[in-house]
Parts: C-alpha cells; structure tokens; sequence
C-alpha cells in the first residue's frame, strides 16, 4: 500500500535539489560520483552497526555501576543505622542494671527504716526504679526487634551488591572483548570512510550529511525497492525511475530528500 504522505523534503532536500543541475566535471562520471556516494553510505551504514552492537553495552555497564554505588550507600546508611541501634540497647541496658540495682539498694534500705513515713518513701522509689527497668526492656525488646530487621536488609543488599558486582565484570569483559573485536574493522572502516570523502563534492558530501544526521535509521542515500523510496517508502513515478537507473543526475525523493540511486548498484 501507498504510504500517503504530503512533501515534506524541505531545506534537506533543497540541499540534494540545488546540485542536481552540477556539472559533470573532472574525470569521474555522475555514475561514478553517485555509486561513491553510495559506498559511502553502505560505509557509514557498517559504522552504524559496530556503534549500535557496542552502544548497549556502555549503557547497561553504566546503570550497573549506578546500581553499585546506590547500593553500596545504602549498606553505609545501613551500617551506620545498626551501630546506633546497638548503642541504643547497650545504653537502654545500663539504665536497666542501674534501675534494678537502686531496687535492691531501697530493698536493704527498708530493713532498717525507723518509720512508716521512710518506709512508704523507699516504696515509692522502688515502685519508681521497676518502672524505670520494664521501660528499658521494652526499648531493648523494640530496638532488638529493628536491629533484626536492618541486618536482614543489610544481608539481602550485601547479595544485592555482590551480584550487580559479578554482572558488571561480566558486561565489562563483554564489552572490552567487542571493542577490540571491532576496533580493527571500525577503524578500516573509518579509512575508507575517509578515502570516499576525498572523492566527493564537498557540496554533496555537505548535504549527504545534513540529510543522515536528521534521518531516524542514518540513510542519507537509497535504493529504489517495489517502486518505492527505500527510505520513506512512498511511491516513486515510472518515469522517475527511470531516470533514476540512468544515473546521469541526482535525484533526490520529493517527500523525504534522501538521494536516490538504482537498485543494481547493491549487485
């Protein structure tokens, strides 16, 4: 089916349209200056490639190691919560040992009390010092209970961490081995890349450019493919295409403004 679209080249196509009337000069026919153009694309198309295959990897490499450092800051936080839950029930201890000693020290006391007055006064203290000693316990049962909690939760972001550890060795291995798997080819590539720029109009290679650089997929030329642009897809007109297989000038699509060349040039 058609793809219905309304003309949307614009200035990127404008830029491929204003050479279309170019001479032909030097030695290299408009054949040759469009088959350039695209090897040039076939080119840059492999770089695409090895970046796409290598572009994954530093992403998750990089949330990995943001994993780590979360939780490696949250194991401090949580370290540092239990010591002081800890010292929250050494503390609460000592007030209990103290309470429970003042009982026994009001305890004897009462043995040798001269009146009832001094006896129900050293009553009320011991009354008191129990108090004191159940409200110590009932901190260090709660504290216990907490202190439990967070080295549970301390134990599972310790395995947490562990992990993400192996997992971003791993991905740090997988990526190291396809960047010196690719570095070789990439860097050939680039040559070639390189040795095509050479040989091509700076105008067009301007606007090859322009063109690539605004294109979702990065093609800046195509191939005819069902009677239809191989970049937008809209239908290209019989007469069209077949100034397009004779190759004597550019032609660019009306809707997109990717450079058209014919199909036999991927043979």
């Amino acid at each position: 089916m058609t793809k219905k679209t309304t003309k949307t080249a614009g200035t990127d196509a404008g830029s491929f349209t204003a050479l279309q009337k170019a001479e032909q000069d030097g030695t290299l026919t408009m054949e040759d200056k469009l088959r350039l153009l695209f090897q040039l694309q076939a080119t840059d198309s492999q770089i695409d490639k090895i970046h796409l295959l290598r572009g994954e990897l530093p992403l998750e490499v990089q949330d990995l190691e943001d994993d780590i450092q979360r939780l490696a800051t949250r194991m401090e936080n949580l370290q540092k919560e239990i010591r002081d839950i800890e010292k929250d029930i050494a503390f609460r201890r000592i007030d209990a040992d103290n309470a429970r000693g003042m009982v026994t020290k009001y305890e004897t006391q009462q043995s040798n009390v001269k009146n009832s007055r001094e006896f129900d006064s050293l009553t009320k203290e011991i009354e008191n010092q129990k108090l004191d000693a159940e409200l110590a316990e009932k901190y260090i049962r709660e504290f216990s209970l907490l202190l439990k909690d967070r080295k549970e939760n301390m134990e599972k972001t310790r395995e947490a961490y562990e992990e993400r550890k192996k997992d971003l060795e791993m991905k740090q291995k997988e990526l190291e081995s396809i960047v010196s798997e690719t570095a070789k080819e990439e860097d050939s590539l680039q040559r070639k890349a390189e040795q095509i720029h050479s040989q091509i109009d700076a105008r067009v290679l301007s606007a090859y450019r322009k063109v690539r650089n605004n294109a979702r997929n990065g093609l800046a030329v195509v191939t005819v493919k069902r009677d239809a642009c191989g970049g937008c897809f809209n239908k290209i007109p019989p007469q069209r295409q077949l100034d397009i297989k004779m190759s004597k000038k550019i032609i660019v699509c009306e809707y997109c403004g990717r450079i058209l060349v014919d199909p036999a040039f991927e043979e």
